[in-house]
């Protein structure tokens, strides 16, 4: 439907911002990781938003890059690193065991985080920048270790543990065997 210079226009606006995404992987230790909530617009770091979202790899927004750069038909050499090196990171954050439960807590809606073997794996919100570990923050700005330390408020009203790495695991081996990749997760 689009031809001639508006599929020219289009095409170099989709590679520009494909760049900008490229560019804006957090590197940890020197190893390409995910991506922030929010990067600064002129300088391409990881910057706060919210009070409560702090410069940090986030596990969603990381995950929804994954998935779109997943959907290039001929990713060059750059791309399939960066999906390599983000899915790993993806496995390699992912909990084991632990599941968020939902419980009343003086007569008001709470969550934490509970053992459970059969549990699916999650991931949590952010992860410090420095260390990698997870944090969690209210409304202060501060960061926390756990999620017990943030009010009840922000617990039940923020998304701090989800799936969002799952439907990368099960997309990258798929992934990776069109494009002929041979780097596994492990």
């Amino acid at each position: 439907l689009v031809t001639g210079d508006l599929r020219r226009r289009v095409e170099r606006a989709l590679d520009k911002g494909i760049e900008c995404i490229l560019n804006t992987q957090i590197k940890q230790d020197g190893r390409l990781t995910g991506w922030c909530q929010q990067h600064d617009k002129e300088t391409l770091e990881p910057t706060k938003g919210r009070p409560y979202e702090l410069p940090s790899i986030a596990g969603s927004e990381t995950s929804d890059i994954i998935m779109v750069l997943m959907m290039i038909e001929n990713p060059g050499e750059r791309v399939k690193q960066s999906i390599i090196a983000a899915s790993r990171w993806i496995n390699e954050t992912k909990i084991e065991g632990k599941r968020l439960e939902r419980f009343q807590n003086n007569g008001k809606p709470d969550v934490r985080l509970v053992d459970d073997p059969d549990a699916p794996y999650l991931w949590t919100r952010f992860r410090d920048l420095e260390t990698g570990e997870p944090f969690f923050c209210g409304r202060d700005g501060e960061p926390k270790a756990t999620l017990e330390e943030i009010e009840q408020e922000r617990r039940t009203g923020y998304s701090w543990y989800r799936p969002w790495g799952q439907k990368v695991l099960n997309a990258y081996p798929k992934w990776a065997a069109k494009h002929g990749v041979t780097e596994t997760l492990e």
